[in-house]
């Protein structure tokens, strides 16, 4: 029984002291898992922190560019306000300048008109049939038509009827 028992107690300190080693050798690789998690949880906290200063540099960047692009903007807006003012000046302008054109126009043909109502018919028709058919045309078209039906009764059959024709249209 002695012998039993020593041989119980032999094997169990033996199992235990085999327990033991590998007790110690799991918290030996526990620990150096435990140290490459720390060193790896470092490292990821390191890009995190990179990824962060990264995010907000580029934020950054991104409100400077847009206030650059406000301020573009806004010059380009100002930009074509002016434009557009100055359209509509040039626009004005070019209404009074045409009004004022066709004014003077038909002051020179009233008084081309009274010049010729005031010649003799056989003069006044030969200076229009030299001269080209739709000016000659225009000058006629002014005058009163009893005038007219004198000045083309003196000209050339021919002249007479072009300008007849353009008198029409």
């Amino acid at each position: 029984m002695r012998f039993l028992l020593a041989v119980l107690f032999i094997t169990t300190t033996l199992f235990s002291l085999e327990t033991s080693d590998k007790l110690f050798e799991c918290t030996e690789i526990f620990k150096e898992r435990k140290s490459e998690l720390l060193v790896e949880l470092e490292r990821i906290d390191e890009q995190k922190q990179s990824l962060e200063a990264l995010k907000t540099a580029t934020e950054e960047l991104l409100k400077q560019k847009e206030a650059k692009l406000s301020i573009k903007e806004e010059q380009v807006d100002k930009k074509l306000k002016e434009i557009s003012q100055k359209e509509a000046s040039v626009k004005k302008m070019l209404e009074e300048n045409t009004a004022v054109l066709k004014e003077l126009k038909s002051t020179k043909m009233n008084k081309i008109a009274q010049t010729y109502a005031k010649m003799k018919a056989g003069a006044a028709a030969n200076i229009l049939s030299d001269m080209d058919t739709k000016e000659a045309a225009a000058i006629l078209q002014s005058l009163k038509p009893k005038v007219v039906g004198k000045i083309l009764s003196k000209m050339d059959p021919q002249k007479a009827s072009e300008l007849t024709l353009l008198l029409t249209k």
